[in-house]
C-alpha cells in the first residue's frame, strides 16, 4: 500500500473527499487497495464505515479520468445492485454528494468539469425512463437483481454492453437464498456480453463464512478479501418493564360480573407501549423495528393514542406544558375522542383513529410515495418515530437516529445489527438499542441474542446448491435471446457458485422438461418452452419464450397481495397492499389503517382496493400470513449454552452475569426467576446438553407432551413431522405437533400412558429417532405436508410452469394453489420430474435443518445430549411460554375445519350413490349428448378450428405432440394457407433437425415427434430411422396405453374398432389398453353417441366436457314461464280434478306422490284424497292398509280432536318415515332434530305408554283388548290415551285409518266435516227418552268400552317400520319424491319441506342426476332461482299446462297449493292485519292458478286477491271472485267442509254494504244472519 490510498484518484476526486472527511476510515484503505488493483473485493465492515462510499468513489473516479465511449450504448460502466429498491432509491439520493462536490473541486482546480449520469432501474421506474436508459444509457446504473433479469432478457442488454464494474450491496441478504442464485446467473449472463468480465465488488456489514460469500461473488476467480477489526461500538440494553413477567396472562380482577365483558388479563403490552414512548420523547429520532407488519401497525397505532391522551391531559392542566408550546398547537395536534370500530373482523384488530403524530408505520406492504415520505419526514425532524420491519434493516440511510427500538427478540444477530446499525449510522458513531422481550421465553433469545451482537458472531450462511427452479427460469431467458450450445450453457452456468457442482446429467433433465418430456395434454404449461436439437446439440426459446421469462420471471413469490389505490386519479395512487385474506373479510365502508393512515373502502375489484383518506376515523389492523421465521440452529446451540451457563451459578453470580449480558435490573431478575421456576418444575433446565421432554394433561384431559430443545425451528419441524408420523403408527390417530423454536409440543388424544415409569421409556422410543432414519422418514412424510405443497407452488412458479396469466393482474392465491395442485398430480406420476426433486431439496436443505436434526440425534444416541422425561400435573415455565405460540394445527390447513370437511365428506356415499343412480360402465348418454356440442368439441380437439391452426414450425411439432402420428394431408388440413404452402418444406427441415421422423402405422406415411419414437417402437413395432438421440428410445412403462390415451384425450366417443384401426392393432389388444385405462379412471365405456349403436368409448374429461356443454346447451334452450302458469300446472300434476284416477288403484298413486307429506288427518279424506280419486269411498284406503302396501303415521296431536299424519308406501317407508319424536317435539321438526331430540330420555313418555312400548317391542300386531291386558294397565282410558300418545309420537300405526276418522267423527277437527250419522245399536236405531242426547266426542267416548275395544282403538296395532338413516339412500329418495310431488324442485320447495340439510344436502344428488341425463337444471319458472330441476317431460307439461281451469277449494296445507311454499303468498295492500299461511284448517280457492280467496280456520275470516289479467295486469272484476264463492259453496254443500259462518272478508265485516266478497258469497246461496254470511249442506 502507498503512502497515501487516495493518491491513486484524481486531482478532483482527492480534494472533495481531503475536503469533506479528516481520513479514509481502515475499510476505505483496504477496499481501494484492492479495487484499484483491478481485482474483484468483498468488503466487510461495521453500519457507518463509509464502505459504499469506498466502492463507488473508485468508479466515479474511474468516469471522471476515462473519456466518454464514442459508442452511446457502451456509456454505461457502473451497475449498482441494491437487494431493496428503497435502497437503491437512498443510494442514489446519496450519490449526488461526491457528484457534484467533484465537480465544484475539478472548477476550482481549472479541470473539466465531468458529466456523470445515475439512472435508477427498479419495478417502480417510470416506461419512459427506461426506454430513455435503453437509448442513451447513463453513466451509473442502480438497479435490483429483477431489474438486471429482465435487462438482460430484452433489447435493453445492449445498454450493458461497456459495464466495468458491478458493486453488489448487502450480498448477504441474497446470498444465501434462491434469489441469490438467480443473481449468480445474471452476472455471469452479463460478464457472457462484456469484452471481458467486469469487476465485482461486494459489501457486507454482517456475513459469515466470509469464504462462502466471496465465492458466492466471484464465481470462483480470485477475490481480494477486506475486512479491519471492527471498531464499532454499541450501546445495548434488554428492558423489561415488569417486574414478574410470570403473573402475565393471568385474570387482573378489575372487573367482574356478565356486564364487564370478557375477563381481563394482565398484558406487557401496555408497559411495553408507554416506555417505547418515554424513548422516542426523549429522542429526536427512533427507529422502532417489529418482526411482523401486523405488529408494526399495531403498535404505530398505540403509540399515537398514548401519546394522544398525553396531549390531551397536558391541554388539561397547561401548567404541564412547555414554556413555548400554546394550547392552540395542542389544541391542533387533538385527536377526536377514541371510538370502538362499528365491526371489528375475525382476525383484525383495532385502532382508535389518533393522527399519526409521533410514529408511522413502514414496511413492505406501504407504497413506494408513502414510504419515502415517511423517510424524509424522519430525516428532517418532522416525525420523531418510524415502527418498521425489515424494510428499514438493510444499509439505508434514515440520517441522525439517536436511538433502535427492538420489540421482540430479532430474527437473528445479523438481523440485529443491521437494525441496531442503522442508529449511530456515521463513522465513528455509536449505535444504541433498547430490546423489549414480549414474554420469558423471548427474554432468553434476546439475551442471547445481545450478548452475541456485541461479539459479532452472526450466523453462518451457505449457499443454496443448484436449485433446478431457477435454472429452468434462467435457461428460458438466455435461449429467447441467443442460440445456445448446451455445453456452452453447462460452462456458464457452472461459474455461478450456486451451480459449480452442476453435472450434465442434471442439466438435461431440466432442458427435457423444458422441451416437452412431459405431457402437456395432462397439464397446459408443460408444454414445450425451448427446442433442443440433440444433434447440434443446441437450445433455442420457442415463440413467446422471451414473452413469458420477462412477465413470470423472478423468484419472489406471488401471495396474491390486492393493491391499495386511491379511488381518484392521478399518479401517486398507490397505497400500498393487503392480504388476500384481510380483503376476502373486507366490506366497502370499512375503515382500515395501513401506513399509520386511515383509509375507507370505496370499492373492491378482482385485483385492487379502491380507497379515500378517512382521516381521524377509527380504523381495522389488517393482518398479514407467513411472516414468522426460525431461529438458526447455531442460535440455537447459544442460547441452550447460556441457558446451562446460568442455571449452573450461584444466584449472585448469575445476577451478576446477566447483567453484564446487558439486561437492566427486572429482565435479570425475571430471567434468574424463569430459570429457577423451570428447574424446581422439573428439576433440570433444557439446553444444548439437555433435552426435557414434559407431559401433563390439558384442561379436557388430553395428554400434552412438550419437548423442550432448544435447537430451533428448523430443526424442530421435520423432527414433528417424523414424530407425527410414528404416533399415527403405533396408535392409529392422528397427533397435532407443533414445532417451535423452544420445542415441540404434541398434542394425543385418546392415547393412554400408564403413569408410571415406563410411560416415560414408550414416549423416549417414539420420540427419539435413530439417525439413519432420519433422512428416509422425513423425506416421506414430505409430501403430504403442507409446508410441501406450498413450495411446490413457488418451485413451478419459479420454473415459469405456472406463469401469470394477466401480468398486469393479481392471480388470487387459491387460483394459483388449484393450479399448483393439478400439476402436482401430473408430477407424481414421473419420480424425476425436476420441480419435484427441486421443491424435495428446498425443504430438506433451505427450510429444514434435517443435517442438523441427524446431528442431534447422533447427540443422543451417543449420550453427548441427555434426555429427561418428567411428568407433571400442570405444565412448567418453559411449557407455558412454548404453548404461548401453539396455534389450532387445522385452522388454515383447508377452506374448512377437519371435522367439518370430514363430515362433508361421508354425508353421500358416492359409490352408492352412483349405484342409486344408475351411474355405472353400461350408462347410456344417448339422450343427453347434444350432436353439436360434440361435432364442436370434435373439431376443437383435433385442432380443426382456424384459430388453432398451426402457424409455423414449432406448432407443427405441436400438432404431432399433441395429437399423434399425422399423415401429410392431415397436417394440411390443420395448417393456415401461408404454412399449408411451404409444408413440405417445413417437414423436411424439422426431420433433418430431427425433432419429427417419418414412420410407417397401419400401412399409411405418417410423421410423429421425436419424443413418440420409443412409444412407436415398443407398443406398435414401428420401424424407426436411424440416428435418433438415446434419450428419445427409452422404454416406458405402458407405451401402447400412453398412446391409446392421448387418442382418446383428442376424441370425442369412439368405437374399438376406429382405435385398432387406427394404430394396426388387433381390437383384443385394443381392448386389454381400454380395459386398463377404464380401471384406472382415465376412460369411461357406455353408450354416448345419439346416433350411435353399441359401446363406445371416451375420455373421462372429454365426456365431462361433453355433458356441461351438451347441459348448457339444453338449459340455453328452455323458456322460463311465468308463477301462475306453474300455479296451474302443479295441481294438474298431482291430479287434482283431473278424473284420472279411481279405486284403490288411484289411492296407491296419490299415496306415492305425496309420500311423506304432512297433513291435518281432517283433510285427508275430506279435501286431500277426494280432490284426487274420483268417488272416493274409505274402504279404498283401508283396502290398501290392510294388504300392506300403505301405512300411516302420526306427528302431533292438533287442537281438537285432530292431529298430524303421513301416508306412506310400505315399500319406500324406511327412508320416507320421520323419526319419532320426543315429548312436545315440533312435528313440523327435520328428521336430524327430531332424531337427536329422540335420543334423549324424554323419549321415554308416561309410564303406560312405556308399558305399551314393551308389548310392541316383542313384535306383532295387536288388538287392543290383548295390549291391554299383554300390558297390565290399570284402565282402558288409560290404554287409550296411552296408545295414542305413541302414535302422535310416531312410533305405532294401525291396520286401518278407521280410529282416526272415529277420533274425528266428533266434528272437532281443524277442517270440520259434514257429521257422519253414528252407528245404530238397534235395527231401528235409537230409541227413548236418551235418543236426543249426542254422544262424547273424541277419546272421550271410549267411555263406555265395547268388548272389542273403543272406535278409536278398532283394528290391529303395531310398531313402525325401522327408520332407514343412511344419508345417501335417504336423501335420495327424498329427491325422488319431491321431484314426483312438484314436477320441479326448486330452493323454496326445499325450504317450505323442511328437508334436513336443506337445498345444501340435497343438491348434490340432484346435480349427480343431471350428469346422468335423469334431469334437467334451468331457470324454467321465473323468480324461483336458476337451480331447478325438472324432467324434460315436466318441462313440457308444465309449458302447456291448459288455461282457464276450473276454481279449485283445497286444503291450505295441501301439496297441490303452491302458495306458501314453491310460490310466496300474493301481495296484499295493507302491510298488517291477518295474513295467510299454510295452517291446519285453512282452505284456499285458485282459480286458474290464482290464489282468490283464503278462508282461515273455522271459516270466520277470509281473504281476497281479485284476479289480473295477464296481459294488462288490471284486475278483471268480480269475475274470479264469483267463481271462487261458487266452488267454496260446491265444497261445502258436497260435505267437504262443514257449516261455514264467515264473519270479516278483508278485515271488514260481511254485513257492511258493498263488499264485493260479500256479494259474491251472496250470489253462491250464503244467506244473511245476524253474525254473517252462512252455508250448510
Amino acid at each position: 500500500m502507498t503512502a497515501d490510498v487516495l493518491d491513486r484518484f484524481s486531482p478532483a476526486t482527492q480534494a472533495w473527499f481531503r475536503g469533506s472527511f479528516p481520513a479514509p476510515t481502515p475499510a476505505q484503505q483496504g477496499a481501494w487497495e484492492a479495487i484499484s488493483s483491478g481485482k474483484d473485493a468483498l468488503v466487510v465492515a461495521p453500519t457507518g464505515s463509509g464502505k459504499t462510499l469506498s466502492a463507488f468513489l473508485w468508479a466515479i473516479d474511474g468516469l471522471v479520468r476515462e473519456p466518454v465511449p464514442d459508442d452511446p450504448l457502451a456509456r454505461c460502466r457502473v451497475v449498482y445492485i441494491s437487494p431493496m429498491k428503497a435502497l437503491a432509491v437512498d443510494v442514489e439520493r446519496n450519490l449526488r454528494a461526491p457528484l457534484v462536490g467533484i465537480g465544484h473541486a475539478a472548477d476550482r482546480l481549472g479541470l473539466p468539469r465531468p458529466d456523470v449520469s445515475v439512472a435508477v432501474r427498479s419495478g417502480d421506474t417510470p416506461a419512459n425512463e427506461r426506454r430513455a436508459f435503453a437509448k442513451r444509457p447513463s453513466d451509473i446504473l442502480i438497479t435490483t437483481p429483477e431489474s438486471l433479469f429482465l435487462l438482460l432478457t430484452s433489447n435493453a442488454r445492449d445498454a450493458l454492453a461497456g459495464v466495468e464494474t458491478v458493486i453488489l450491496d448487502e450480498v448477504h441478504a441474497v446470498a444465501a437464498t434462491k434469489r441469490g442464485a438467480h443473481l449468480a446467473v445474471s452476472l455471469e449472463r452479463l460478464d457472457a456480453l462484456l469484452p471481458k468480465p467486469a469487476q465485482r465488488i461486494g459489501l457486507s456489514a454482517t456475513v459469515r463464512p466470509i469464504e462462502e460469500v466471496a465465492r458466492f461473488l466471484s464465481g470462483g476467480r480470485p477475490v481480494e478479501v477486506v475486512a479491519p477489526p471492527s471498531a464499532k461500538e454499541w450501546d445495548l440494553q434488554v428492558v423489561v418493564p415488569v417486574p414478574d413477567m410470570g403473573s402475565l396472562g393471568e385474570p387482573t380482577g378489575d372487573l367482574a360480573g356478565a356486564a364487564a365483558g370478557p375477563e381481563r388479563r394482565a398484558s406487557i403490552w401496555p408497559h411495553v407501549e408507554e416506555r417505547i414512548v418515554d424513548l422516542v420523547e426523549g429522542e429526536r429520532s427512533t427507529l422502532v423495528f417489529a418482526n411482523s407488519r401486523r405488529l408494526a401497525e399495531r403498535l404505530t397505532a398505540r403509540l399515537n393514542e398514548i401519546w394522544d391522551e398525553r396531549l390531551l391531559a397536558a391541554e388539561q392542566d397547561a401548567s404541564i406544558l412547555a414554556e413555548d408550546a400554546s394550547l392552540e398547537a395542542v389544541e391542533g395536534m387533538r385527536s377526536r375522542p377514541a371510538r370502538t370500530p362499528a365491526q371489528v373482523m375475525a382476525q383484525a384488530g383495532g385502532s382508535a383513529g389518533a393522527p399519526p403524530v409521533l410514529a408511522r408505520a413502514h414496511h413492505g406492504s406501504v407504497s413506494k410515495e408513502q414510504r419515502l415520505d415517511i423517510e424524509e419526514a424522519l430525516k428532517a425532524g418532522r416525525l420523531p418515530a418510524v415502527v418498521a420491519t425489515s424494510s428499514l434493516e438493510l444499509g439505508i440511510d434514515m440520517g441522525s437516529v439517536d436511538a433502535v427500538v427492538q420489540v421482540e427478540s430479532p430474527p437473528s444477530v445479523a438481523a440485529g445489527l443491521q437494525r441496531v446499525g442503522r442508529a449511530g449510522h456515521q463513522v465513528g458513531a455509536i449505535s444504541r438499542g433498547v430490546f423489549f422481550p414480549k414474554y420469558r421465553g423471548d427474554l432468553v433469545q434476546t439475551a442471547v441474542v445481545v450478548e452475541r451482537m456485541r461479539a459479532g458472531a452472526i450466523e453462518a450462511l451457505a449457499v443454496p446448491a443448484n436449485p433446478l427452479d431457477v435454472l429452468a427460469q434462467q435457461v428460458v431467458a438466455m435461449t429467447a435471446m441467443d442460440t445456445w450450445e448446451v455445453s456452452a450453457l453447462h460452462t456458464l452456468l457452472r461459474r455461478a457458485a450456486p451451480y459449480a457442482g452442476l453435472s450434465r446429467t442434471v442439466l438435461e433433465s431440466v432442458l427435457d422438461m423444458l422441451a416437452g418430456r412431459y405431457p402437456s395434454e395432462e397439464f397446459a404449461e408443460l408444454r414445450p418452452r425451448i427446442t433442443w436439437d440433440r444433434l447440434a446439440d443446441t437450445v433455442i426459446a420457442r415463440k413467446g419464450g422471451q414473452h413469458l421469462a420477462v412477465t413470470s420471471g423472478g423468484t419472489i413469490p406471488d401471495r396474491g397481495l390486492f393493491g391499495v389505490f386511491l379511488a381518484s386519479d392521478g399518479p401517486g395512487r398507490r397505497v400500498g397492499e393487503l392480504d388476500e385474506e384481510m380483503v376476502y373479510e373486507s366490506r366497502v365502508g370499512d375503515v382500515f389503517t395501513l401506513g399509520t393512515s386511515s383509509w375507507r373502502i370505496e370499492e373492491i375489484t378482482r385485483d385492487q382496493v379502491l380507497v379515500t383518506p378517512a382521516p381521524g376515523e377509527p380504523g381495522k389492523l389488517p393482518f398479514w400470513k407467513g411472516e414468522t421465521q426460525g431461529r438458526p440452529v447455531e442460535l440455537g446451540q447459544a442460547v441452550g449454552s447460556f441457558v446451562r451457563e446460568l442455571s449452573g451459578l450461584t444466584p449472585k453470580k448469575a445476577l451478576a452475569r446477566a447483567s453484564a449480558a446487558g439486561l437492566d435490573p427486572w429482565a435479570a431478575d425475571n430471567l434468574l426467576a424463569y430459570l429457577g421456576e423451570q428447574k424446581e418444575a422439573t428439576g433440570v433446565v433444557p439446553s444444548d446438553t439437555t433435552i426435557v421432554v414434559e407431559r401433563f394433561r390439558d384442561e379436557i384431559g388430553d395428554w400434552r407432551v412438550a419437548v423442550h430443545s432448544p435447537f430451533g425451528m428448523p430443526v424442530h419441524a421435520p423432527w414433528a413431522l417424523a414424530i407425527g408420523a410414528r404416533m399415527r403408527e403405533r396408535f392409529g390417530v392422528e397427533v397435532q405437533a407443533m414445532a417451535a423454536d423452544d420445542g415441540i409440543v404434541l398434542r394425543l388424544p385418546d392415547i393412554e400412558f400408564d403413569d408410571g415409569s415406563d410411560a416415560g421409556a414408550e414416549l423416549g422410543e417414539l420420540l427419539f429417532l435413530h439417525p439413519d432414519e432420519v433422512d428416509a422418514l422425513v423425506t416421506a412424510q414430505l409430501p403430504g405436508s403442507a409446508l410441501f405443497a406450498s413450495r411446490f407452488r413457488e418451485c413451478a412458479a419459479r420454473a415459469l410452469l405456472l406463469p401469470r396469466r394477466r401480468p398486469d393482474q393479481r392471480q388470487p392465491l387459491w387460483q394459483q394453489r388449484q393450479r399448483a395442485a393439478q400439476l402436482l398430480t401430473v408430477a407424481a406420476n414421473y419420480p424425476d420430474f425436476p420441480i419435484v426433486l427441486e421443491t424435495v431439496r428446498e425443504c430438506l436443505q433451505d427450510v429444514y435443518d434435517v443435517p442438523g436434526l441427524v446431528d442431534l440425534m447422533r447427540s443422543v444416541a451417543a449420550r453427548r445430549i441427555t434426555t429427561v422425561d418428567v411428568h407433571s400435573t400442570q405444565p412448567s415455565p418453559f411449557a407455558r411460554s412454548l404453548m404461548f405460540g401453539y396455534v389450532a394445527q387445522y385452522l388454515y390447513e383447508g377452506d374448512s375445519p377437519l371435522a367439518e370437511r370430514r363430515a362433508a365428506a361421508l354425508s353421500l356415499d358416492p359409490a352408492l350413490l352412483a349405484e342409486l343412480l344408475g351411474r355405472g360402465e353400461a350408462l347410456a348418454l344417448r339422450e343427453l349428448l347434444d350432436v353439436g356440442a360434440i361435432t364442436t368439441t370434435s373439431a376443437q380437439l383435433q385442432r380443426l378450428t382456424p384459430e388453432r391452426a398451426a402457424r409455423n414450425a414449432d406448432e407443427v411439432t405441436d400438432l404431432l405432440r399433441i395429437l399423434g402420428p399425422l399423415r401429410r394431408d392431415d397436417l394440411a388440413s390443420r395448417s393456415d394457407p401461408e404454412l399449408a404452402a411451404i409444408l413440405d418444406a417445413t417437414l423436411t427441415a424439422l426431420v433433418a433437425q430431427r425433432r419429427v421422423i417419418p414412420v410407417r402405422i397401419a400401412g399409411d406415411e405418417r410423421y410423429a415427434v421425436a419424443e413418440d419414437a420409443g412409444r412407436l417402437r415398443d407398443a406398435l413395432g414401428t420401424a424407426l430411422p436411424v440416428g435418433l438421440p438415446a434419450a428419445f428410445l427409452e422404454p416406458v412403462a405402458d407405451p401402447l396405453g400412453e398412446l391409446v390415451a392421448r387418442y382418446a384425450r383428442t376424441h370425442t366417443p369412439f368405437l374399438l374398432t376406429d382405435l385398432a384401426a387406427e394404430f394396426g392393432i388387433g381390437t383384443a389388444v385394443a381392448h386389454d389398453a381400454l380395459r386398463r385405462l377404464a380401471a384406472a379412471g382415465r376412460i369411461a365405456e357406455g353408450e354416448f353417441l345419439p346416433a350411435g349403436a353399441g359401446t363406445e368409448f371416451c375420455d373421462a374429461e372429454v365426456l365431462r366436457l361433453l355433458r356441461r356443454r351438451s347441459l348448457a346447451s339444453l338449459r340455453a334452450e328452455v323458456e322460463a314461464v311465468d308463477a301462475r302458469q306453474y300455479a296451474r300446472f302443479l295441481p294438474g300434476w298431482q291430479g287434482v280434478g283431473s278424473g284420472r284416477m279411481r279405486g284403490s288403484e288411484g289411492v296407491l298413486r296419490v299415496v306415492e306422490q305425496l309420500s311423506g307429506a304432512l297433513l291435518p288427518a281432517s283433510a285427508i279424506e275430506s279435501l286431500v284424497l277426494p280432490a284426487r280419486v274420483t268417488d272416493y269411498q274409505p274402504a279404498f284406503l283401508d283396502e290398501l292398509m290392510s294388504a300392506g302396501d300403505v301405512l300411516w303415521q302420526g306427528h302431533g296431536s292438533l287442537p281438537g280432536d285432530d292431529g298430524w299424519v303421513s301416508l306412506h308406501l310400505a315399500e319406500s317407508a324406511p327412508w320416507t318415515l320421520h323419526p319419532a319424536a320426543a315429548d312436545g317435539a315440533d312435528p313440523k321438526k327435520t328428521a336430524t332434530e327430531s332424531d337427536s331430540a329422540a335420543s334423549g330420555p324424554s323419549l321415554a313418555g308416561s309410564a303406560d305408554a312405556v308399558a305399551l312400548r314393551e308389548v310392541f317391542a316383542a313384535g306383532g300386531a295387536h288388538f287392543f283388548r290383548g295390549l291391554v291386558s299383554a300390558a297390565e294397565v290399570d284402565s282402558d282410558r288409560d290404554a287409550l290415551d296411552a296408545l295414542w300418545e305413541l302414535v302422535w309420537r310416531g312410533e305405532v300405526t294401525g291396520d286401518t285409518f278407521a280410529p282416526v276418522r272415529a277420533l274425528l267423527a266428533g266434528g272437532r277437527g281443524a277442517h270440520k266435516q259434514r257429521p257422519k250419522p253414528a252407528p245404530r245399536s238397534t235395527r231401528y236405531g235409537r230409541r227413548g227418552s236418551l235418543a236426543g242426547i249426542p254422544r262424547s266426542s273424541g277419546l272421550a267416548r271410549a267411555g263406555g268400552m265395547s268388548p272389542s275395544g273403543p272406535p278409536t282403538a278398532v283394528g290391529r296395532w303395531s310398531l313402525l317400520p325401522s327408520v332407514d338413516l343412511d344419508p345417501t339412500t335417504r336423501t335420495l329418495t327424498t329427491a325422488e319424491v319431491l321431484l314426483d310431488r312438484y314436477g320441479v324442485l326448486t330452493r323454496s320447495i326445499v325450504a317450505a319441506e323442511e328437508v334436513p340439510g336443506g337445498f345444501a344436502g340435497i343438491y348434490r344428488v340432484l346435480s349427480a342426476a343431471e350428469e346422468t341425463g335423469r334431469l334437467r337444471r334451468g331457470y324454467f319458472i321465473e323468480s324461483l332461482g336458476a337451480a331447478q330441476f325438472a324432467t324434460a317431460g315436466v318441462i313440457d307439461a308444465l309449458r302447456s299446462a291448459p288455461a282457464d281451469a276450473p276454481a279449485l277449494v283445497l286444503a291450505a296445507t295441501d301439496p297441490a297449493n303452491p302458495y306458501g311454499a314453491a310460490l310466496p303468498w300474493p301481495a296484499r295492500p295493507e302491510a298488517g292485519g291477518h295474513q295467510p299461511g299454510r295452517k291446519a284448517g285453512a282452505v284456499v280457492v285458485l282459480v286458474d292458478g290464482e290464489l282468490i280467496l283464503y278462508v282461515e280456520r273455522g271459516g270466520k275470516t277470509m281473504l281476497s286477491w281479485p284476479a289480473a289479467d295477464e296481459a294488462t295486469g288490471e284486475a278483471t272484476g268480480d269475475a274470479t271472485v264469483q267463481a271462487a264463492a261458487d266452488a267454496l259453496a260446491l265444497a261445502v254443500r258436497a260435505g267437504a267442509l262443514g257449516r261455514l259462518t264467515v264473519e270479516k272478508a278483508d278485515g271488514t265485516s260481511v254485513l257492511a254494504a258493498g263488499n264485493p266478497v260479500a256479494e259474491a258469497l251472496a250470489r253462491s246461496g250464503f244467506t244473511l244472519t245476524p253474525r254473517g254470511l252462512r252455508l250448510r249442506r
